[in-house]
Order: structure tokens, then sequence, then C-alpha cells
């Protein structure tokens, strides 16, 4: 058994209460697995602070349903508790539907649901909310409910009135905290590593999730239950190779399962800055770029001038790029920022990055029009777009079509695009980038 935090629509402080449970098992000791459903990188980052262990994400649109059992089941082996962030509400999933929803995920582990609520405009209507949450679909498992943002003691006692006839258990009371509020910008919220109060804040959580929750009832709900020793992928070790990988304040998305997977295969992995390195490391037979932050970091990035001058020689030289979002961003010639700033790249890619109010946002299938370094021209793909960015000129012959645009450079040493591709459930993907940086460029 695990446990799906979940709310009603987005914004109503799933993030806060799962983080809250996160933090206090974890102050007591205990071994914390954490999941997260949906595209996001940013709130596992926030898990994997607190409980030391990556946090995974629960995809089915770019995974499988098979994928997400058997991801859960192995990694949940040897955990005192399991817990799953949900995403948006409940039922909200690709294009309106329940395809990749939190509802779809908890089905598919037949998982009980902490049902989180914001309260702080409404007190009996709250009781209408949870009866058709708990009637919409019978099949799912409303184990409790969590009220946040309760305004007073008295608000709390409407609350309880209101929801006894129903006879769905409060096992949460979070009254409102703006100190808890957690700083974000244009893609979410600010990453841990960046902020100089989240040991504070670690604190505070853990606290809060001590203080506000019925652990009496709560805690039978976190047993991980049945577990696999089975990997949710099943490979065999090809021959060894080093790769990059690019991790640092301004490129950090990775999703586990893609670095998990190359290290199945036999890659040795090598963290590489390119804020902070004087160069590229020597002996790398392949670089993954993930994405980030390039746009807030764009200062620092142009002024390595070392580094970008090694990278631009690696990539003359042949080497085997992998390169998501940002990472296309640092490929392309430079960045215009929406101040009007510029800034140099690597220049490997004949375009330029620019900024924007408008989000490009939501999961897309492409199908390859050109052989990359990790796919085949004509393999068709599921992944999730999420910038502001774009960029000055498109490629000439691209990669596929996004929303009926050319996107995308690729060849068999490149592969870069703004689209974010989850490995885990396709490993022919990371066989075929490690053989290619196995070869010589």
């Amino acid at each position: 058994m695990v446990l799906v935090i979940a709310g009603d629509r987005s914004g109503v402080g799933k993030t806060t209460v799962a983080l809250a449970l996160n933090a206090a098992l974890t102050a007591r000791g205990q071994r914390v697995q954490t999941f997260k459903v949906g595209p996001d990188y940013i709130d596992p980052l926030f898990h994997t602070a607190l409980s030391g262990r990556p946090c995974r994400n629960l995809d089915a649109v770019l995974t499988s349903a098979d994928y997400i059992r058997a991801c859960v089941g192995y990694y949940s082996q040897g955990m005192e508790a399991v817990l799953i962030e949900g995403v948006m509400g409940l039922f909200d999933g690709r294009g309106g539907s329940q395809e990749g929803s939190t509802a779809q995920v908890a089905q598919l582990l037949d998982a009980p649901i902490l049902l989180v609520l914001d309260v702080q405009k409404q007190a009996a209507s709250a009781a209408a909310l949870v009866y058709g949450f708990c009637h919409y679909d019978p099949s799912l498992k409303i184990a409790g409910i969590v009220f946040n943002r309760v305004a007073s003691d008295r608000h709390r006692q409407m609350l309880e009135a209101a929801l006894a006839p129903l006879g769905v258990p409060i096992l949460g009371v979070l009254y409102r905290d703006q100190a808890l509020a957690l700083p974000s910008r244009h893609l979410g919220l600010v990453p841990p590593h960046e902020s100089q109060e989240f040991q504070r804040l670690g604190d505070r959580l853990a606290h809060l999730g001590q203080t506000c929750f019925d652990w009496e009832r709560l805690t039978p709900l976190l047993a991980p239950g049945v577990t696999s020793s089975i990997a949710p992928f099943a490979v065999s070790p090809l021959p060894s190779v080093t790769i990059g990988i690019a991790q640092d304040a301004a490129f950090h998305f990775y999703y586990a399962d893609m670095l998990d997977l190359l290290q199945a295969l036999g890659a040795t992995l090598v963290p590489v800055s390119p804020l902070r390195d004087p160069h590229l490391p020597t002996g790398l037979n392949g670089l993954i770029l993930g994405g980030g932050f390039p746009e807030v970091f764009a200062p620092e990035l142009a002024a390595n001038q070392a580094f970008l001058e090694s990278l631009r020689q690696a990539l003359q030289g042949g080497l085997a790029v992998y390169a998501e979002c940002g990472g296309l961003m640092y490929l392309s010639q430079g960045l215009q920022t929406l101040e009007g700033n510029n800034y140099s790249f690597v220049g490997h890619l004949p375009t330029v990055a620019y900024m924007g109010q408008k989000l490009t946002l939501g999961y897309r299938q492409a199908t390859a029009l050109q052989t990359t370094v990790c796919m085949q021209a004509g393999d068709t793909v599921q992944g999730h777009e999420f910038h502001y960015s774009c960029l000055s000129v498109p490629p000439p012959t691209p990669l596929w079509q996004l929303n009926g645009q050319p996107e995308g450079w690729g060849n068999p040493r490149l592969h870069a695009s703004y689209l974010h591709l989850h490995w885990g459930g396709q490993p022919q993907w990371a066989i075929r980038f490690l053989q290619q940086a196995a070869k010589v460029g």
C-alpha cells in the first residue's frame, strides 16, 4: 500500500502537505520513498533533498501502466513509508481526460488517497466538495481529508461539523501560515539548492508534519505493502563508456530513472558544471545537457569562456551529445533575455534562443524525421514541453514537427530538442546513445 496525496485542483497545497509528511517521517529516522505524478522536475528536487532518496516520476503518458507498477514496487523495497504526490486536480489529465492523472495512478496501484482542500473561503460547502469527489468515481479510495489554510479554531469546528455526516476521516488540519510559502518563479518553485533558507524550511515542514496530522490513522496508510526485486527495466551491461551529466544550478532537470538506466547499462557518469568547471572533463565519450534555468544564469554561463571553448572543440571532434530544452538553448548561438540583454553560448546550432512571455506547455507525440544519437528515424515518442523561450531560426532539416512546426536538431552524434523524454520506459534510447558514444566521432 502507498499513499497518494491529491488535491481538488492545482494550488491547494498538495506539495506543502506531501513535503511536511516527508520531512516529519524523515526526521523520525524512517526510510521514505517518494514519487511524483506527472512530468514535473522541480517538486521531486524538494522530496529528494528531504528524504535523501531520488524522488521518481510516475507518468502514464511518458511511460506506461506496467512501468509505473514496476517502478513503485521496485523502489519501495526496504522502505517504511511511501508517498506519492499528485498533479493538478485528482481527475485532471492529458487534454481534459484522465490519462496521466493522479486518479489513474491511484487506480493502477490500488492506493488510498489523501485529498487536500484549500478551505480558506468556505465552510459547509467543503462537505459538498468532498461528497462529490468520493462519489464521482467510487472505485477510488478516498482515505481521508486534509484541510489547508484553515483560518481559526472556530473555522475548524465548522468544517468538522460539516464533514461529520459523510464519515470521511479528517487526517490533517493546516492553519494559514505565510511563512511556509515556497518561493517560485516562471517555471515553478525555486529549487532547494538555490535557497539559503532550505534547511530552516525543512525544519518548519517537519514540525508542521509532526503536529498537524492524525498519525494514528495515517501511519497504516503509509506502509509500502507488496514490493518487487525486479527492476522496472531489464538490461544487460554494455562495454563501459564515460558520460558527462551537466549538473549545477543551470542544468539539473533529469528523471532519476534515466541516470539509473545509464548506470545499469555500465556507463560511468561524471558530473559536469558549465557554470563552474574551467573546461569539459577529458575522457568523456558523451555528454547529456538536461533542462534547467540557463536563462537565469546566462551571464555566468556566457562568462565561462574556457568551458564554452572546450565544449566547442569536443563537438567538432564528434562528441556524442543529448540536449533537452535548456541544453538545446545552451548549444545555440546565445540567449536574448526579456530585458533585451544578449549572451553568447556554445554556438553549435545556427539559432538564437530568446525569452518570451508565452508558456509552451503540454504533452506531445512526435515521429523522428532524422536518425539521432539516441533514436532512429521513424521512431514515435511521447514527450513533454515546458518552456518560455523560442528559437530565432528553425532547423532546416528538423528532428520532428511539434505543434505543426519544425523543431529539433538531430544526427548520429547529436539529439537536441525542446521535448523532454522519459528514458525509463524506453531503454533502447539509452542503449543507442551509449553505443554511439562508444564510437569515435
